[in-house]
């Protein structure tokens, strides 16, 4: 019982991950994203 635990958590746990980026891909959340990461990098550096 609990080496099938220890195998199906993890299959869960990455099965749920790639859902929420796929979820988050179809509502259009990628440019928003890049969008910030950009805002932070150029505010780091002392461009922005």
């Amino acid at each position: 019982m609990r080496k099938r635990t220890e195998t199906l958590l993890p299959l869960v746990l990455l099965a749920a991950g790639v859902l929420c980026m796929c979820l988050g891909a179809y509502r259009g959340e990628v440019t928003t994203m890049f969008e910030k990461a950009i805002n932070i990098c150029l505010e780091c550096i002392g461009i922005g």
